[in-house]
């Protein structure tokens, strides 16, 4: 994977300021993918209010693979290429204005999905038990 990182993003959980890489490009799944405009639009409070808003809308598999991503960030021992990758998936899950805009019925949130199943494939290797049991207690409480 290459990163050329230029900026950083700062987000916040629980009152915590944590700073991440923001990357102009990577390669997520052996494609090039602009992330530092996605990277912007990333911060906790616009993850949430996107997810919480449109989970129905998006989808069961959209919206775990969104929380799979979100959780694994949390770790402390993910390195910052791989929350770099993340950064720029979840910015782009944000956006509501991309390829598909989202606000299309039934394709609106396909190019979101295909984005965030390559960086889960890019950072696959740092989800964990933790990760996944986080992940689906937010699914159960959601989706029943």
């Amino acid at each position: 994977m290459s990163t050329d990182v230029k900026q950083e993003t700062t987000c916040s959980q629980s009152g915590d300021d944590v700073t991440h890489p923001a990357a102009t490009d990577s390669t997520l799944g052996g494609r090039a993918f602009e992330t530092s405009s996605y990277a912007e639009a990333y911060s906790d409070a616009g993850f949430w209010q996107k997810v919480l808003g449109h989970a129905k809308k998006a989808g069961r598999e959209v919206i775990e693979k969104a929380l799979l991503l979100y959780y694994v960030m949390q770790r402390p021992d993910v390195p910052a290429w791989a929350k770099t990758a993340i950064i720029g998936a979840i910015g782009y899950f944000i956006v509501p204005l991309d390829v598909v805009p989202d606000a299309i019925p039934f394709v609106g949130f396909a190019d979101d999905l295909a984005v965030l199943v390559a960086a889960l494939a890019t950072v696959a290797g740092y989800i964990d038990a933790d990760v996944k049991a986080q992940a689906q207690a937010k699914l159960s409480q959601w989706f029943g």
